[in-house]
C-alpha cells in the first residue's frame, strides 16, 4: 500500500474524528444543556442500537479516557488532518507516534470490557449475547487499528523515518573508528 494512500486514510481518520469527539464523546462529560435535542437524541439512538451504555452512563475510567479524547487527542486532530492531507509532513511523526500509541492502550481496557464484562440489561442495555458484543467491537475495533497502522507507518516507512539504513552504518563505523 502507497504512503500517499495511507496518508488520505489517515486525514480522514482524523477530519471525521473531530466532529464524533465534539458531538457526540464529549457528551458524556459536558452538561446536557450544552447540546442540542437531535445530538442528544443521535446518541440515544446509538446507545440503543449498538448496545452501548458506556456512552449514556460512562463508568469513571471511561470518562478518563474522555477527558484525555478532549484535552490531549482533539486539539491534535485538525494538525494531523492538516499533515496527512498535505503529505509528506515529517514534523507529524513524533506527534503520531504519541498519539497511536496512547489511544491504542486505551482501546485495549474498552475492548477488554466490552468482551467480558456482566452488562445490566437496565438503565441502559449493554451487549448480552456474543453477537452484540461483537458488533459493539466492530465500532471500537476502527479506534485500535488505524492508529497501530499509524504507529507502523511513522516507525516503518521511509517517507517519515528520517534515519536510514545508510545513515546508521555511516555513523556506527564513524563511531568505532573514534574508538581505535
Amino acid at each position: 500500500m502507497s504512503v500517499r494512500v495511507l496518508e488520505v486514510l489517515f486525514f480522514f481518520y482524523f477530519a471525521s474524528h473531530i466532529p464524533i469527539t465534539l458531538f457526540i464523546d464529549l457528551q458524556a462529560l459536558l452538561p446536557e444543556h450544552v447540546y442540542p435535542q437531535p445530538l442528544k437524541d443521535l446518541l440515544q439512538w446509538y446507545a440503543q442500537e449498538f448496545r452501548d451504555p458506556m456512552v449514556l452512563d460512562p463508568p469513571q475510567w471511561f470518562q478518563s479516557f474522555i477527558f484525555c479524547e478532549a484535552l490531549i487527542q482533539m486539539p491534535f486532530f485538525p494538525v494531523a488532518a492538516y499533515a496527512f492531507l498535505k503529505g509528506g509532513c515529517k514534523w507529524i511523526r513524533t506527534p503520531a507516534i504519541v498519539y497511536s500509541t496512547h489511544v491504542a492502550t486505551t482501546l485495549v481496557p474498552i475492548l477488554a470490557h466490552i468482551l467480558f464484562h456482566q452488562f445490566p440489561t437496565k438503565p441502559h442495555a449493554g451487549p448480552q449475547t456474543p453477537k452484540e458484543r461483537w458488533l459493539l467491537v466492530s465500532i471500537y475495533i476502527p479506534y485500535l487499528l488505524v492508529p497501530l497502522l499509524l504507529l507502523l507507518t511513522m516507525l516503518l516507512s521511509a517517507t517519515y523515518n528520517s534515519t536510514s539504513t545508510s545513515t546508521f552504518t555511516s555513523r556506527h563505523k564513524s563511531a568505532k573508528s573514534k574508538k581505535n
